[in-house]
């Protein structure tokens, strides 16, 4: 199995927008890139369907033909944790569960899958977004919004992911909100001196989406190209 795991340091750090980048490039340049959020919340309704917007984009984003079921089975509408709104809907999903989500239609192609909020928020019955990612050993990418308290956060979840024993592909910096913070202020330069894997800064915008660094891309390429796989193992 080949792609990325895309988690962040918390909610609205901006995952769905560069997963969305990521998934657009990869695509573009010839990549089957197979995408999956197995669940979400905060969806909105259109009669009795509940759309998960994040998922929607993701799927438009790599040119996916299959359903958005397949894409994300498991929909809530209110905007909370995953797992308090499957309880909420009389559901108990497992971990388990999540990673066959992940797992069907995965082969010969790229599959890039996003969490739900943080990398150790719950996201199902028996397991974090952690547990996932470790049962899928997919590369991860961390999404963090790039303001002032950025560093700790970001060190706190780069040790969180490297304890979990998982590759850490990159770090992605996104402004996700217009920052005050000092013009001198350089996340990303600060966090280069403290970690081995590459790390980038990249601004957001409502309206355009990003030209992603090249290293970024050629990084997550380079796995897909030479068809390395990767072991599975689900975490019971």
């Amino acid at each position: 199995m080949q792609g990325v795991f895309i988690t962040g340091t918390g909610t609205d750090v901006g995952k769905t927008y560069i997963g969305v980048a990521i998934a657009r490039t990869l695509s573009a340049e010839g990549v089957n890139v197979i995408p999956r959020k197995p669940i979400e919340s905060g969806c909105t309704r259109d009669g009795e369907e509940l759309i998960p917007q994040d998922a929607a984009a993701l799927k438009e984003a790599a040119g996916f033909k299959g359903d958005l079921s397949e894409v994300c089975p498991y929909r809530f509408e209110p905007p909370i944790s995953p797992v308090r709104a499957a309880h909420l809907a009389n559901k108990v999903l497992t971990t388990e569960q999540l990673v066959s989500i992940c797992l069907q239609g995965s082969e010969g192609g790229f599959t890039l899958i996003e969490g739900a909020g943080g990398f150790y928020s719950p996201l199902a019955e028996n397991g974090l977004n952690a547990d996932l990612a470790v049962a899928l050993q997919l590369p991860v990418i961390l999404v963090a919004d790039d303001k002032l308290g950025a560093l700790s956060n970001v060190l706190l979840n780069t040790e969180a992911i490297q304890m979990r024993g998982l590759q850490l592909a990159a770090v992605v910096l996104n402004e996700a909100e217009q920052s005050n913070a000092d013009q001198n202020m350089n996340n990303a330069a600060d966090l280069r001196e403290h970690l081995d894997c590459p790390v980038f800064a990249i601004g957001h915008s409502s309206t355009e989406q990003p030209e992603l660094p090249r290293a970024l891309i050629d990084s997550l390429m380079a796995p897909y190209q030479r068809g390395d796989g990767s072991h599975i193992k689900v975490a019971g």
